[in-house]
């Protein structure tokens, strides 16, 4: 499931307007005037139960519930900056946004480009084929099969290098189109992040036939480890790193995640 990687200061517009830079285009939740307001990076495209937008078209789900709340503890306004996931870390470093809140794992390639804050939940990676193919996720198993993958992401690059000799990658620019295509059989196997898979595509009508194939995956590269990514030296990372230990500690943490999930999403 990830690349998901991510010029001047943004100029403020009348209220009720959007600013286009390039490829951003900044939407406000809250009043677009605050000079000091923090500009929050994410991609926008579905991915329950972290974002799905309402009937409304307002944004949903555990992060953006959780951008809220860290936010508030660090007593800080900030508006929502959709950008597309393969461009989110450059948008990062050219200033165009202050702070990517957007499912991003902690990779050592990352941590070239950005620093990370403390985790605010883990996951492992999962494969996910149809309940009719008994695929042994080997390499021997897993010989001629197309893989597919969102482009940018930890997932893309772990399975290029742990299976890269042996499989076909598919690269697609979100996550639901990974998922259609496997679906609609254009793919063998779809590797993305396992809450999402799980709790997401597979309770779904789309995703009945389907099942997770092997065990789940942990390690380094895999982007168990998800934080907000900030540049490299801003202190930004410990102020968000304070408030997620502040918002563990008195149950606001707890609250969001039992709204979306049956178990502790912050693991150990």
């Amino acid at each position: 499931m990830f690349t998901k990687g991510r010029l001047c200061r943004r100029q403020i517009l009348a209220a009720g307007f959007a600013l286009v830079t390039g490829m951003v285009v900044a939407q406000a939740p809250h009043q677009a005037e605050a000079a000091d307001k923090l500009r929050v990076g994410f991609a926008p495209e579905p991915y329950p139960p972290f974002w799905s937008k309402d009937a409304a078209g307002t944004w949903t789900g555990f992060e953006v519930d959780l951008i809220a709340a860290i936010m508030k503890q660090m007593g800080r306004d900030y508006e929502l900056v959709p950008i597309a996931w393969d461009g989110i870390i450059p948008a990062l470093n050219e200033n165009k946004i202050d702070v990517i809140f957007n499912s991003m794992g902690i990779t050592p390639e990352r941590q070239q480009a950005v620093d990370f804050s403390d985790k605010y939940y883990e996951t492992a990676i999962v494969f996910v084929g149809p309940k009719s193919d008994k695929i042994d996720i080997s390499k021997d198993g897993l010989k001629g099969k197309i893989v597919g993958v969102q482009t940018a992401t930890a997932q893309q690059n772990w399975v290029q290098k742990n299976y890269g000799d042996v499989v076909e990658i598919k690269a697609y620019e979100q996550q639901d189109q990974v998922n259609a295509d496997l679906a609609a059989g254009r793919i063998d196997l779809d590797l993305a992040d396992s809450i999402a898979l799980i709790q997401g595509f597979l309770t779904t009508a789309q995703g009945k036939d389907f099942e997770v194939k092997g065990d789940p995956i942990v390690d380094p590269t895999s982007g168990a480890n998800i934080g907000a990514a900030v540049r490299k030296g801003d202190p930004l990372k410990d102020e968000i790193s304070a408030a997620i230990k502040a918002i563990r500690a008195d149950g606001v943490y707890k609250t969001i995640n039992d709204k979306y999930f049956n178990f502790d999403i912050y693991g150990k």
